[in-house]
């Protein structure tokens, strides 16, 4: 890199600043620049201003705004490229895109207006600065544009969430005779991989694979990375790991794709298996690897796991900084520790909004609404302002806790902070409400919303009808929910329930009738528990684990230890109509019992259990974990679709409401 030391003296005041000269090789030579410094930049000595004295504001009301473009205003020195290089590679640095403005007034004003490199800087100073307006004004305005302003302008709309803008202005670049180079490419292949649907990403991206391919880029570290990410965002991983193994150089960008998009399809054990391989070739686990990673052990559970990779995350003497540390109290979270999810809170490095939204999450989860109203209290003390997903947490937290008051306190005092309420923040006072056994007041308030209800409105209010079994009511609610949404099974099968412990078999019938009539289908039930690092799956009656005469075995034990402190099969849950010893039997084979049965035999004693299901957890599977919690002394953490339930010593940490 040349430099010259470029020093003039104005009106008393030297400057003086190292100007790159490198940029203008291919137009001056050196021998050239020296022959013109002279002249441009006399030499004096005296007092030096250095770089940061650039801006220095106009000392006349009517300059131009910075006191050195006033000196070449008034002659006393000329204009020089390099002069508007710094002026604008320092706005850019600082993020300070009014002075780039005054700088652009002036070079309109010069015999530079129409030096493109010159006005490649200004386009990407604007671009970096977010003025993407600015950016396409003085883009269409450029008489004379190279394979820079074109790259410069598709990659600010790239990285500004304007995917659809920035490939709009390849074909139009290709028809002036341009041809997209690596860092091109890699824009457009970003922007398409951030299109709002598949379909959309798979149709531009797999367009500039083929274009890639064609002029040889689909090799290259930079093109290769946004290709395989490309598909990876798509759910394309056959060719997101065809793309990474044709690579001839790979980098933590490429392997950061391919292992997050195993984490987005909940694929743990293959970004677990690339993680290891990524280590073993020596390439170093960024934040943004471990972010992925982590998002996979919470979408499936996968506390051990989750563990060992924050092991690593402490081995390696990384900081727990924000996003990642975000991630990781997710995973926490939703496996079930809420204590570890505390502590990483409280290790953060630096909390942000999200990671106050993520602990309030965690708090909801798991039904501790009045620790979740303490820590909204501590963001408000240290001047943190809330946001919309703020109240919802918290609105959350409230209704699952049965904290009436206070949900309907944070629910107006939103207003306070001009924060307009979501169906979902509608939808948590409906839940509120009807927790509370306010069924009347639920559907006043559904009645009286401002905005149109919703299928999860009326949902939340057919739940609240089964929990306290207003058959009436809960009719009606699903009448509305069949309405706005006929293939949700779920409004389906509450009303089965609603009619089922009402033994109104007739109308439990009619619903199953109209749901295979309309084609609607219950998602079957599944269960998984985690021993030593295997996942193990159980649907109900069961018979395909290698130790099913044992779990059968243990749950009948089990169950008739629960019955001698006062357990009844809940039978109104089994959804056909058949006698009671038969729907008793039905009911001991459920897919979260045989998960129960299972670790009781493999877990060591006294340790917690934890299991997942798919879906809700069924009525008299949640009496039966009460009991069972209490005649074994352990805790068991059962997650549903719905939330957390912490059974110990015969209660349920949701109150018997979920």
């Amino acid at each position: 890199m040349s430099f010259i030391v470029s020093k003039f003296k104005c009106k008393g005041i030297t400057f003086f600043s190292l100007l790159h000269v490198s940029h203008y090789s291919s137009r001056f030579s050196t021998a050239a620049v020296a022959s013109i410094e002279p002249k441009i930049l006399p030499d004096f000595s005296s007092c030096i201003v250095q770089d940061k004295d650039l801006f220095l504001k106009s000392l006349n009301p009517s300059g131009t705004g910075l006191h050195v473009l006033d000196l070449v205003e008034e002659g006393s020195f000329e204009p020089h490229p390099t002069l508007y290089h710094l002026l604008l590679k320092k706005c850019t640095f600082l993020r300070k895109p009014k002075l780039g403005k005054i700088v652009h007034a002036h070079i309109s004003n010069s015999h530079f207006r129409g030096d493109v490199v010159i006005l490649n800087t200004l386009l990407n100073m604007y671009a970096k600065c977010g003025c993407l307006d600015d950016a396409r004004n003085l883009f269409d305005e450029m008489s004379l544009k190279d394979m820079v302003t074109w790259t410069t302008m598709i990659t600010a709309y790239s990285q500004h969430d304007r995917p659809l803008d920035a490939l709009l202005l390849f074909p139009q670049m290709l028809s002036l005779g341009f041809f997209p180079n690596e860092f091109t490419l890699s824009s457009l292949l970003k922007a398409s991989a951030a299109l709002p649907d598949t379909p959309q990403i798979y149709f531009h991206g797999a367009q500039l694979h083929g274009f890639s391919f064609k002029f040889g880029f689909h090799s290259n570290v930079y093109v290769g990375s946004a290709l395989l990410d490309m598909y990876a965002r798509s759910g394309c991983m056959d060719e997101a790991h065809f793309v990474f193994d044709v690579l001839l150089t790979k980098n933590e960008v490429s392997w950061n794709a391919l292992i997050a998009g195993h984490a987005r399809k909940g694929q743990l054990d293959r970004a677990l298996s690339l993680f290891l391989k990524m280590l073993r070739q020596d390439f170093q686990p960024t934040h943004f690897t471990f972010s992925s990673i982590f998002g996979a052990c919470a979408s499936t559970g996968s506390l051990e796991q989750g563990k060992w990779v924050h092991a690593h995350v402490i081995k390696s003497g990384g900081e727990i900084i924000a996003f990642m540390g975000n991630t990781l109290l997710h995973m926490y979270a939703k496996s079930g520790s809420i204590q570890d999810a505390k502590m990483i809170f409280d290790r953060l490095v630096k909390r942000d909004l999200v990671s106050w939204n993520s602990m309030l999450t965690a708090y909801a989860q798991h039904g501790l609404g009045k620790e979740a109203v303490q820590c909204f209290q501590k963001m408000l003390n240290i001047g943190l302002v809330p946001n919309g997903i703020t109240f919802l947490c918290l609105l959350t937290a409230c209704s699952r806790a049965g904290l009436l008051e206070e949900g309907q306190y944070y629910f107006k005092s939103m207003k306070r902070y001009n924060i307009e309420p979501g169906i979902s923040h509608y939808v948590t006072i409906v839940d509120l409400l009807g927790r509370a056994g306010l069924l009347n007041e639920a559907l006043r308030f559904i009645n009286e919303m401002p905005i149109q209800p919703t299928a999860a409105v009326w949902g939340a209010l057919l739940g609240a009808c089964r929990m306290h079994k207003n058959v009436e009511m809960g009719s009606f609610a699903a009448e509305r929910v069949f309405e706005l949404d006929p293939h949700d099974s779920g409004p389906h099968v509450l009303l089965s329930n609603i009619y089922a412990s009402g033994n109104r078999w007739r109308d439990a019938a009619k619903v199953r009738k109209l749901m295979k009539e309309s084609g609607v289908k219950k998602e079957p039930a599944c269960s998984w528990v985690e021993i030593q690092n295997t996942v193990h799956m159980f649907v109900a009656s069961d018979d395909s684990h290698p130790q099913m005469g044992a779990i059968y075995k243990k749950w009948e034990e089990i169950s008739a230890r629960i019955k001698e402190i006062g357990y009844v099969p809940d039978t109104s849950h089994v959804l056909f109509y058949m006698d009671e010893q038969e729907r008793e039997v039905k009911l001991q084979y459920h897919s979260e019992k045989l998960a129960l049965a299972f670790a009781l035999l493999n877990s060591p004693h006294g340790s917690t259990i934890r299991i997942k299901k798919n879906i809700r957890v069924c009525g008299d599977c949640h009496s039966a974990f009460k009991c069972v919690s209490k005649v074994v002394g352990r805790e068991i953490i059962v997650r549903d679709t719905n939330r957390f339930h912490h059974f110990y010593d015969g209660s349920c940490s949701c109150g018997d409401f979920w």
